[in-house]
């Protein structure tokens, strides 16, 4: 049998003894590791961002003279973060007399309406009333 160096009599040998020495180098890892579900949880829980809003509902604020507290803001992101535990996608989140389409997904809110009785709403797949 050809030795291919002095310590090792196959290409086996030597990958083996390779990835056991990488190995025992990344457990010396200074930086923590982060399981797959608290990875899918950081990602998912939209709180690295906050909420946005589209130009078309910054615009529907200004036209409908939609103001929100910081209450109500807060509510609409907590409407926000139950409608993203339950799996709705693009939802409709009622915060006062106010109405909001928010695509869950993106953490954006698509359009405002506030007082209007005769409001219909399309291309959601779930509500919030907070």
């Amino acid at each position: 049998m050809n030795k291919l160096n002095e310590n090792y009599s196959s290409i086996n040998q030597m990958a083996n003894r390779l990835l056991s020495s990488q190995k025992a180098d990344n457990t010396h890892s200074t930086e923590p590791e982060l399981s797959f579900q608290e990875i899918l949880n950081n990602t998912q829980s939209g709180k690295t961002e906050g909420l946005k809003f589209s130009k078309h509902a910054n615009q529907r604020l200004a036209t409908r003279n939609i103001n929100l507290s910081a209450e109500q803001m807060e509510r609409l992101e907590n409407g926000t973060t139950k409608a993203r535990e339950k799996g709705i996608r693009e939802s409709l989140v009622m915060v006062d007399n106010m109405a909001f389409i928010v695509n869950v997904r993106n953490n954006t809110v698509i359009t405002a309406v506030g007082d209007s009785a005769d409001a219909i709403f399309t291309n959601i797949d779930g509500a919030v009333i907070g």
